[in-house]
């Protein structure tokens, strides 16, 4: 995400975000990505709809981490341009995104908290080393929402 920040149009505030759901499914997708990226760690976007203050994950899109690095991800301008017209014609939209820190607790780095600046959605955070999933969205700060199935 670092290179380019999501398209305003598709995002949704979350100022007033309680909660995310992600289904059992969608999180094995999403951990099996996370371990087969390893040592670096490993990226997705998340497509889905907002409604009463929950975000719905209807599908998971996986996407490649050009940066190779265990502690860093940027999503290419190409692949997100990919993404965007994927979730257009799909009548969806991008509402969270998703990485992994291979060798470090499911929390924000300070990194991941000035892109969470720019592109304002939920962003779910998987731990190799505690193999859990958080999300996370900034408001005036960093607030940790609910995880459901």
């Amino acid at each position: 995400m670092h290179g380019a920040s999501l398209d305003d149009r598709l995002c949704r505030s979350i100022l007033d975000l309680q909660k995310i759901i992600i289904t059992e499914s969608q999180k094995k997708i999403l951990a099996n990505h996370a371990d087969n990226e390893k040592p670096n760690e490993s990226c997705a976007i998340l497509f889905g709809s907002v409604k009463n203050r929950i975000t719905s994950v209807n599908e998971v899109f996986l996407a490649k981490n050009i940066d190779e690095s265990p502690v860093n991800f940027t999503i290419s301008n190409e692949q997100l341009i990919k993404i965007y017209k994927t979730a257009e014609e799909k009548k969806t939209e991008v509402v969270g995104i998703f990485h992994s820190h291979p060798d470090s607790e499911a929390y924000p780095s300070s990194t991941d908290k000035k892109f969470m600046l720019s592109n304002p959605v939920v962003w779910v955070i998987y731990s190799g080393i505690t193999n859990d999933f958080k999300a996370y969205v900034l408001e005036s700060d960093i607030s940790e929402i609910p995880i459901e199935n």
